[in-house]
């Protein structure tokens, strides 16, 4: 199938370049305004508390409340006792630096990995905090020398000065961050507790750092005004409704794409975008209409996929309407179905990745963020890939554009919830798997392109239009989705030791030698062909592009060379 280059527009002299694709000034958001202004506060914030502190150090030292703060030290001292001094230790713990650093990393990756997710602004808000705190702590211990109490300490002495305390600071920034992301997004009675509890823990750390000798009470003070600063600058910055990074207009999206299409340049064939509702957002369209729309693509209708209808009935529709560009946004399953009916039509084929595993999008070198994706394919070139036919006993014939298999790996793709998927991604395939691997090992006759049959053993067979799977792992070494073949990988390891050297041959990236002409008796074994023809003895799970399909005891498999013509990014194949 020959294929040309889509024509590029040409701009008149003098026009400013477009902006990146999926980009906008519409779209601004703002955060350069933010980040100046959070450092103009926070430089305010620095100096006030090292004013105070001069204050405290110079002039007022000798003026109440300052002059009975050793009195206070020492009454510390005098009530220590073996409970005392351990609870003591538990709360200043509490807003050590490791401590602190490990509860806000662990709590910003659940606050962008748990669903509903991403909370973006609720981790950016809490990482902020604690970090301006430090930088304003390190900065006021620079300008303000001030000496420990004069009783016995219970902690090493640090370098840094006694004003502010560190300590303090850092806890007020981080669980009382946590507060105000609870009462601002927690719904619930135990949500109001939870924030009090949070807040408590700045206050026991305070007067714990006073117990233990190592800070004055005006430096405790200065710590929760350091901290409860921080969060007020960063929290004005990013969680406020009028925040300085203010949001987008509702219809900024509507704007970037109505100046998008009064650039000049010529207009492009009418484009269909297939979606999977399930895993595409509204953000993810929008951003796919503005990129299309920077491209010159104009008359773009949406389409989404339904659970009767994965993608096939709409890509088919698209066709008979005339569509010269189908966009297939989904997992490899709705690409699948896309790529079934586009099948020798000569339409072009634009991928976006927006499921758990994206075999395809991997493999042909797209990124995996949606609209990076889709930028990158128009910016590309057309080229013409091979697909894979697939049948068996209650298998109709249908296409795939990756991987279809029998045995284990069919297995963990229907035992791997949709909910696993949406909360850990791939890696849920990886924990199904691990409950997997004792599963019976399977008879097979495999005849390739008329050859007399070969019988083996195995517990996973892959049929593979490509090599990579997640992680870069060359799992069918030499699959190339343009070479007019398909390869066949029989994974027969037997014990630890078998899957240990199953894993050698896959680290290697190449097949091992002998294997291509079906040497057997290896852990796996690497087979090309046109046409293959298995036989299993009893019923084996089976899977086509990572969606299981009915157990069966046939499956054949043959190419279709140069079928899909699907648009690549300069370079990539």
């Amino acid at each position: 199938m020959e294929t040309s280059t889509p024509a590029r527009a040409t701009e008149p002299p003098g026009t400013p370049a477009p902006p990146r694709l999926g980009h906008s000034p519409a779209l601004s958001s703002g955060a350069g305004r933010a980040v100046a202004r959070i450092a103009a506060f926070a430089v305010c914030q620095a100096a006030m508390i090292a004013g105070l502190g001069l204050l405290i150090t110079g002039p007022a030292r000798n003026l109440w409340p300052l002059s009975a703060e050793d009195a206070l030290n020492d009454a510390f001292e005098r009530v220590r006792n073996d409970a005392l001094t351990t609870a003591s230790a538990i709360a200043s713990g509490a807003g050590d630096t490791h401590t602190v650093v490990g509860v806000t990393v662990l709590c910003c990756l659940a606050l962008l990995l748990v669903p509903p997710l991403p909370r973006w602004r609720a981790a950016l808000f809490l990482a902020l905090a604690v970090w301006l705190q430090s930088l304003v702590f390190l900065l006021i211990t620079e300008a303000v020398d001030r000496t420990r109490p004069d009783v016995e300490r219970l902690d090493a002495s640090p370098p840094t000065s006694s004003y502010t305390s560190g300590h303090t600071g850092a806890a007020t920034a981080l669980y009382a961050g946590l507060a105000v992301l609870v009462l601002s997004r927690v719904r619930g009675r135990w949500g109001r507790p939870v924030a009090v509890l949070l807040l408590l823990i700045p206050l026991l750390v305070g007067l714990a750092r006073l117990y233990r000798g190592m800070h004055h009470p005006s430096d405790v003070v200065a710590g929760l005004l350091n901290g409860g600063l921080s969060l007020f600058v960063v929290g004005r910055a990013v969680l406020a409704d009028d925040a300085w990074a203010a949001r987008p207009p509702a219809d900024a999206v509507d704007i970037a794409v109505a100046a998008a299409e009064r650039r000049p340049g010529p207009s492009r064939e009418p484009a269909v975008v297939i979606v999977n509702p399930t895993v595409t957002d509204t953000a993810t369209r929008d951003r796919l209409r503005l990129v299309l729309a920077q491209r010159g693509h104009t008359d773009v209708t949406f389409l989404e996929t339904t659970e009767r209808d994965t993608g096939g009935g709409q890509a088919a529709d698209a066709v008979r309407g005339g569509a010269g560009l189908i966009v297939a946004c989904g997992g490899d399953g709705t690409i699948r179905a896309v790529a079934d009916a586009l099948a020798g039509t000569g339409v072009t084929l634009a991928v976006v990745p927006c499921g758990t595993g994206n075999l395809l999008a991997r493999n042909l070198g797209l990124p995996l963020d949606p609209a990076d994706a889709l930028a990158a394919a128009l910016t590309g070139e057309p080229r013409a890939l091979d697909l894979g036919t697939i049948s068996g006993d209650g298998i109709a014939r249908t296409h795939f554009t990756a991987m279809s298999g029998a045995g284990l790996d069919a297995a963990v793709m229907g035992s791997t919830s949709d909910r696993a998927k949406s909360a850990l991604g791939w890696p849920a395939y990886v924990l199904a798997g691990l409950g997997e691997l004792r599963g019976p090992r399977m008879r097979l006759a495999v005849a390739l392109d008329g050859a007399p049959a070969l019988h083996r053993t195995a517990r996973m067979v892959l049929i593979a239009n490509i090599g990579t799977v997640q992680g870069g792992t060359a799992l069918v070494p030499g699959a190339r989705p343009d070479d007019g073949l398909l390869d066949l990988a029989l994974f027969d390891p037997r014990g630890a030791g078998g899957w240990l050297r199953a894993a050698g041959v896959l680290m290697r990236g190449s097949r091992p030698t002998g294997t291509a002409t079906g040497a057997h008796g290896g852990p796996v074994e690497f087979f090309t062909f046109r046409r293959a023809e298995l036989t299993f003895t009893r019923p084996q799970p089976r899977e086509v592009d990572g969606d299981p399909v009915a157990p069966g005891r046939r499956i054949t498999a043959e190419v279709r060379p140069g079928a899909l013509t699907v648009l690549l990014p300069a370079g990539e194949k």
